[in-house]
């Protein structure tokens, strides 16, 4: 496991190192991954908490050469930039209704991001960069890769392992650490909102 986030930051209460080392890098290299580390991060994702174990993520997987193309083409000119050298792209989906009743699930994207972050986490352990994204166009996604009306597109994902900062646009290369996070006292409301817990 890297350890550019325990360096960079500071917890205010003791926490496990690999919380404080998962951040999102962009410098990748165009390395392909073993099946074993690919497989593995989904095996992690498998096992997120969700309402009434519907487990309603999904995620399309580019790997080949052809479907990365046209991962690529649906994002943002911005993510292209760093993006495009993953050799793992990914669009995690939320279905918005439960597999028993087909009534709505409220908690489907909740869901589904906590898919996601068990998904950062292994990849954070195993030493592998995962940056997820919101710089694409989704309606074009949904269209491009048949996303049906009743799953809601999420996010995308870049995987891969670790390159090096100086092959990044230079505007990258200065955003490219481990980011801060708001103190608890911003965070945390005591009864009702805006009433604050911590001063």
């Amino acid at each position: 496991m890297r350890d550019e986030g325990k360096k960079a930051r500071k917890s205010e209460y003791p926490i496990g190192d690999l919380f404080l080392n998962r951040w999102s890098p962009r410098a990748m290299a165009s390395e392909s991954l073993d099946d074993e580390d690919v497989f593995a991060l989904f095996e992690a994702a498998k096992w997120a908490p969700s309402s009434y174990n519907n487990q309603p993520w999904r995620f399309i997987v580019a790997r080949t050469e052809k479907d990365r193309k046209v991962f690529i083409n649906l994002m943002g000119a911005f993510n292209q930039q760093w993006a495009g050298k993953a050799p793992v792209l990914i669009v995690v989906l939320a279905k918005k209704t439960f597999d028993h009743n087909n009534k709505p699930a409220a908690t489907a994207m909740f869901d589904a991001g906590a898919a996601w972050e068990n998904l950062a986490l292994e990849g954070t352990r195993r030493g592998l960069v995962v940056h997820a994204m919101e710089g694409f166009d989704y309606e074009k996604t949904r269209k491009e890769l048949g996303v049906p009306d009743d799953y809601a597109v999420c996010c995308m994902v870049a995987i891969g392992k670790p390159g090096k900062k100086e092959d990044l646009p230079k505007e990258m290369q200065e955003r490219e650490k481990p980011s801060e996070r708001k103190p608890l006292k911003e965070l945390l409301f005591e009864g009702k909102f805006g009433k604050k817990l911590l001063e």
